[in-house]
């Protein structure tokens, strides 16, 4: 998909980069990139594609690079509960995604590119 800087592009980048940072510096987000980092050594860059919270646990779609989907199940309460990690090539996750999920996934593999670049 191109961009083509529209609004919602713009407004996808906003929080594509703002969820970046607070992976990245948050000490609330610790658990979360100790897991992506020790699940997926290459990771250089990552961008949250999305969150769902559950009764007991968080479930995580999250682009690491610009090729992997972390698919990441994360117990909310006990944090000794060994994670559920999966992945997804990038190419088989965008198989059938609707307008704005394709926007978004467009939006954050051009802020990944320019991460890596």
């Amino acid at each position: 998909m191109k961009l083509k800087g529209t609004k919602t592009e713009q407004d996808f980048r906003e929080r594509l980069i703002n969820s970046h940072k607070s992976l990245f510096q948050d000490q609330s987000n610790e658990r979360l990139l100790n897991v992506l980092r020790n699940s997926f050594p290459e990771m250089r860059t990552a961008y949250f594609i999305g969150h769902t919270p559950e009764q007991g646990e968080d479930l995580y779609r999250i682009l690491i690079n610009t090729d992997t989907i972390a698919l990441l199940e994360l117990d909310r309460y006990n944090h000794d509960t060994k994670p559920i990690v999966g992945k997804v090539s990038v190419r088989e996750y965008t198989k059938g995604l609707n307008k704005m999920d394709q926007i978004k996934m467009a939006v954050a593999l051009d802020l990944a590119q320019r991460d890596l670049e």
